[in-house]
């Protein structure tokens, strides 16, 4: 399975996201020996194989289901193990627009940690393009190349290398020809000190573009000094805080509404009293040397004799409930954003290079 080309039904062996919910994405490789366990309940990989990617899966017993879903970069974000902090799709997305990368880019990376961008920066460039990420740290670095490996990414259009670039610059042994970069994108603790060693890997004849993803204000103001002083001009600093948009329908309450309510709160509180006060008539009042059993029984025999019949529709909570954008009502549409912001965001330092006079004559 291959995050580049897309196919329309799952196979033995495909990489298959099984959406529990908005907040629960669970990556799951086919075998059909298996079978995915989840609160929804139970289901065989055996019958997902031959089902369409996107399609709705009932568990064994009906009780719930779940949606099979092709992978796509930014699923993958939203799915994948957590080696290291990641780029989110607000992030990369910018970042990717900002670059002007596309098909056919030549791309560094630093920084692979969990390969959440790496995997958006493959399906960009595609086949035509290529890129090439750096991992200083052996395990993720080992982890992030059986995922490219396993994903249809490595080779074509992917190289992933362990090295520490900040100290070792960005040479290539599993590489064959030059890099000619065309986009940098350095997410590291030190950006300034790798951004020395640039100048060997990144195009001559074209307008290079560099972006440090870095969470603190006092590494932005360092990576500045390292930009000025090897000739990145245009140099901007932005930061994107996301947040989702809820878009439905609300019903138009009136001023009379209000009013109708207000009566009928009165009105309820009222009967509720005359209710209990005929119930206590009627079954005597309650002793102190009634039973724990007794005073079970009876708080169940109160509940249900003095229970309200709420089958009148009320606009303002509990009551007859009506489906959104009935006809017999008037509705406006509305939304709002989410109270707090739930990506993790950094400061984004752009900067570009322009071809070197020799290069252009």
């Amino acid at each position: 399975m291959s995050f580049i080309g897309y196919k329309d039904t799952i196979g033995e062996g495909d990489l298959v996201l099984a959406f529990l919910g908005r907040d629960a994405i669970k990556p799951i490789v086919i075998n059909k020996e298996e079978t995915l366990n989840t609160r929804f309940g139970s289901f065989p990989h055996a019958q997902m194989i031959g089902l369409k990617y996107g399609t709705q899966m009932a568990s064994i017993k009906g009780y719930g289901f779940i949606h099979l879903l092709q992978p796509s970069a930014e699923l993958w974000t939203l799915s994948l193990p957590h080696r290291t902090q990641i780029v989110y799709t607000p992030d990369s997305s910018y970042i990717t627009q900002r670059l002007g990368i596309t098909a056919g880019s030549r791309v560094i990376e630093a920084g692979t940690g969990s390969a959440s961008f790496s995997h958006a920066l493959a399906r960009t460039v595609s086949a035509e393009g290529h890129l090439f990420t750096y991992e200083f740290h052996e395990p993720r670095f080992l982890e992030a190349k059986k995922e490219f490996e396993e994903h249809g990414l490595l080779g074509t259009p992917v190289t992933i290398n362990h090295r520490d670039v900040c100290k070792d610059g960005f040479e290539i042994s599993n590489y064959d020809g030059d890099v000619k970069a065309t986009s940098v994108f350095l997410d590291l603790p030190a950006p300034w000190e790798a951004i020395a060693h640039l100048s060997q890997v990144i195009s001559q004849d074209e307008k290079v573009g560099i972006c440090c993803f870095s969470p603190c204000i006092e590494q932005v103001s360092k990576t500045l000094d390292a930009l000025k002083e090897y000739g990145w001009t245009s140099v901007q600093m932005v930061e994107i805080q996301a947040r989702r948009w809820e878009a439905r329908q609300q019903m138009v309450r009136q001023v009379d509404d209000a009013v109708l309510r207000l009566k009928d709160v009165k009105r309820r509180k009222l009967e509720g009293i005359e209710r209990k006060r005929r119930f206590y008539a009627e079954h005597g009042q309650p002793r102190d040397e009634d039973s724990e059993q007794e005073v079970e029984k009876r708080k169940e025999l109160e509940k249900e004799e003095t229970k309200v019949d709420r089958t009148e529709f009320n606009p303002f909570g509990r009551g007859l409930r009506i489906k959104d954008g009935d006809e017999a009502f008037n509705w406006i549409k509305v939304s709002k954003t989410e109270a707090e912001v739930k990506s993790h965001t950094s400061y984004l330092t752009f900067a570009f290079k322009q071809a070197t006079p020799s290069s252009t004559t």
